[in-house]
């Protein structure tokens, strides 16, 4: 790293590193350096994201060895990872039904397995309509006979994971300045259920015209919600796979510092246009590919054959 890239990054509140996650180093993100991580990792070879991407489940669970691995390194004591995921069901062969993956189970599994406890699990509930994950309801309506039952997912998991014991003197010595800026509106998070297990977030899509159409964003409200409970300002927030933006767009507009990785070069555009160039600083690393076209050209690909 140059001395100008040290001087760059001192004067810049968003990094994002373009490049493989698995190599990250301390140099780009040092040990004990983060306050929160909030990310979601790619769903599982979901048509909607990234199809075809893994050529196997064991190959996707080894990338999330690696992200906990990651998580366990760069978060400082006591704090806390909150990864959004949800099994996911991908259709293979012939099986027109597809099968489910535990994405859920086995990311928990892996994180406890890395050191990290297990704090707690909020449910994300999108409206009824919402069903762009899975649409099974279908199967026993056209067979309404026991066994037939393949319910529709409107819900998604955030997982709550913390790195050791957190020393609450770390507040007791915060300047009151920060203390105070940094303070839950509790009238805000009884009004809007924030202490519940259960999240009802409506605004699930990216409007038509946004720069994240296409993508498989979460609604800002999520990052909001997560980084206002579990940091204060001016601390950093990470977001391993930062997709479009949004965990970094959101810490910017609460006053904290944010870092990102994302192995997909095509989304480079589209960062600079959601976040800015005063306030970012992008570089790439090993391993960064243009990801989203090439899938698409391997579906296309294989439809034509089918066909």
């Amino acid at each position: 790293m140059s001395p100008e890239d040290v001087v760059s990054q001192d004067t810049k509140d968003l990094r994002i590193f373009f490049g493989d996650l698995r190599r990250m180093t301390s140099r780009e993100v040092a040990d004990g350096e983060v306050s929160l991580i909030v990310s979601s990792p790619p769903y599982f070879n979901a048509p909607f994201d990234y199809p075809d991407l893994f050529p196997s489940y064991e190959d996707y669970l080894g990338l999330i060895r690696s992200f906990a691995s990651q998580s366990r390194r760069v978060l400082g004591r006591g704090r806390i990872c909150a990864i959004v995921t949800d099994d996911m069901l991908v259709k293979e062969g012939g099986d027109s039904r597809g099968r489910k993956y535990p994405l859920v189970a086995d990311t928990t599994r892996i994180f406890l397995d890395e050191g990290f406890l297990y704090r707690d699990k909020i449910t994300w509930v999108k409206p009824a309509g919402y069903t762009r994950i899975s649409r099974r309801s279908g199967v026993v309506l056209q067979h309404p006979y026991p066994m037939y039952f393949y319910p529709d997912n409107i819900q998604e998991s955030i997982l709550l994971f913390q790195n050791g014991e957190f020393d609450y003197g770390h507040l007791k010595d915060a300047p009151k300045k920060i203390l105070e800026s940094s303070k839950i509106d509790t009238v805000q998070l009884n009004k809007e259920r924030w202490n519940l297990t259960v999240w009802n977030i409506t605004n699930v899509l990216p409007m038509p015209g946004r720069v994240e159409e296409g993508i498989a964003a979460f609604p800002e409200e999520i990052p909001r919600r997560l980084i206002k409970l579990f940091t204060m300002v001016g601390e950093t927030v990470f977001d391993p796979f930062a997709g479009s933006g949004t965990t970094l767009k959101v810490a910017l507009e609460l006053g904290r510092k944010g870092f990102g990785y994302e192995i997909d070069l095509e989304l480079k555009d589209i960062l600079r246009e959601k976040l800015g160039e005063e306030n970012l600083l992008i570089e790439e690393r090993e391993g960064a590919k243009r990801l989203r076209k090439s899938l698409q050209t391997k579906i296309q690909r294989q439809r034509s054959v089918v066909r």
